[in-house]
């Protein structure tokens, strides 16, 4: 089958790619491209473990066609952070212990990131509203609702 040049801006930089018309933005993503911080957990947009922002929205990548991301600008776990300095999201997530596992802490730090870049000052309610898309196994959700709490308290006192 014939692949398709696609260009696009992953993580602030232009990127190009051949892709089948069928692979997921998450199978570019890890399978072309080596950004694996995505996961697969589900394959049909249940989990989260595969979300990233595509033009400011946050998606599922398992959702979205490879082909899709033309033009696109696309944000991963892998651009959160600045060189060795982390985000504080994912340095709150590391001073809380809100992560175990590993397999939806990319997911949940994109759809928080989101969430602070609609909603700076979140209330309790909404942070559990905004990642009910995705799902955890291991912590419980209580330090990851803390930690995004608290970077949106650091950044309103800032």
């Amino acid at each position: 089958m014939a692949k398709t040049h696609v260009t696009t801006t992953i993580n602030g930089e232009p990127v190009e790619f051949l892709c089948d018309t069928r692979q997921t933005l998450l199978d570019v993503l890890r399978d072309e491209l080596g950004l694996t911080g995505s996961k697969e957990g589900c394959g049909s947009g249940d989990c989260g473990a595969c979300s990233v922002m595509v033009d400011g929205r946050l998606v599922c990548a398992c959702l979205v066609l490879g082909v899709e991301a033309e033009g696109a600008d696309v944000e991963t776990i892998e651009g959160m952070a600045d060189g060795d300095k982390l985000d504080p999201l994912q340095q709150k997530f590391l001073e809380n212990a809100a992560l175990q596992c590993g397999i939806c802490t990319p997911g949940i730090l994109i759809a928080a990131k989101a969430l602070l870049v609609k909603n700076p000052d979140p209330s309790e309610t909404e942070v559990r509203y905004w990642l009910a898309g995705n799902l955890c196994r291991c912590t419980g959700y209580d330090k990851i609702i803390r930690s995004v709490l608290e970077v949106a308290a650091d950044a309103k006192g800032a």
